[in-house]
């Protein structure tokens, strides 16, 4: 598989988000997770993307489980920062040293596994200065439990502070065709300025781009994008027009609108390393096959007039006071 860098970290082009095998998006199978973590890493895919919080904590395991065996095949990337309980019940951000060491203590069991490639933090503590966290986090590469440290949802002003204090691998926003933020806030400009990697994760807009959500009644009844302001509504309706103008391009083409869509992610440069999220086989194939797709610069101005920065209705999440911190 073709690899892209992260700063100083080489990774596949395209990674694998684990999240969804565990949270958030209805149902899934554990057995189906692990087949399909297993064909990544099959097809030379060797990125992939979990946290804490997802189960809560689930993840870790079953994507530990999933590696036991083939740990020096992958490049392991995991979180902190987002508190919760074993309940489920969120505590709030959490960005205090004497949590970050407990975190990746925790990970690191959960995981089964000596060291962590990417450590990220999750979303920035506004209580706790971003010296003092990353300054817990530089500690834990100097112990050797961390190689590489990213940061998420973060704005410029942050990421350049906490680069300063050690160097950012990678910057884990969401960036897709209905979440180009990124491009208008400073954030894609600084991470270039400081030669940091970008990973963007949701670039199928949480499965909205690829049209096979036609409406809410297509999603289970637990799944999370049922309170995201982008999916209900006039909101919706709205933003189905991007996903046309998609899924018109994608039958020209002969491709799917998933690879398309992730084809417009891939095209913004050799430093951009998607990480669509799947729990199926059949998906993931699909995914890695937008590797191939070629985007001429006709096709790329049409996507860009059918959705440009700000178009999409709907904020991002129902609170977006822990994003763009």
């Amino acid at each position: 598989m073709l690899t892209r860098k992260l700063r100083d970290l080489s990774v596949s082009a395209l990674g694998l988000g684990c999240m969804g095998m565990s949270e958030f998006y209805g149902p899934s199978d554990d057995l189906e997770s692990t087949a399909t973590i297993h064909r990544y890493l099959d097809l030379g895919g060797n990125f992939l993307d979990t946290a804490d919080m997802y189960g809560p904590f689930k993840n870790e395991v079953l994507v530990g489980a999933a590696i036991a065996g083939r740990r020096e095949d992958v490049v392991l990337a995991t979180k902190f920062g987002n508190e919760r309980d074993a309940s489920g019940a969120f505590k709030g951000v959490n960005g205090r040293p004497e949590y970050v060491r407990a975190a990746c203590d925790a990970s690191l069991a959960r995981l089964g596994v000596d060291y962590i490639d990417l450590y990220y933090q999750h979303r920035v503590d506004r209580n706790v200065p971003i010296e003092e966290t990353w300054g817990a986090l530089s500690e834990l590469v100097a112990a050797g439990k961390v190689r590489h440290l990213g940061i998420s949802e973060a704005s410029a002003a942050t990421i350049e502070k906490a680069n300063a204090i050690h160097p950012i691998t990678a910057v884990q926003t969401e960036w897709s065709l209905w979440s180009r933020d990124v491009e208008s806030n400073g954030v894609l400009a600084k991470v270039r300025e400081l030669g940091i990697g970008f990973v963007p994760y949701s670039p199928l807009g949480r499965g909205f781009l690829t049209g096979a959500v036609t409406s809410l009644d297509t999603l289970a009844a637990d799944d999370r994008r049922r309170t995201y302001p982008r999916f209900t509504g006039e909101n919706f309706d709205q933003n189905f027009q991007i996903v046309e103008v998609v899924k018109k391009m994608a039958h020209e083409k002969q491709i799917t609108a998933a690879q398309l869509a992730l084809a417009w992610v891939l095209s913004h440069g050799e430093d951009i390393v998607p990480i669509p999220g799947t729990r199926k086989i059949s998906r993931l194939e699909e995914n890695l096959a937008a590797l191939d797709v070629v985007l001429t610069a006709e096709e790329l101005a049409t996507l860009n007039a059918a959705a440009p920065i700000g178009a999409t209705a709907g904020d991002r999440y129902p609170d977006m006071s822990t994003v763009n911190v």
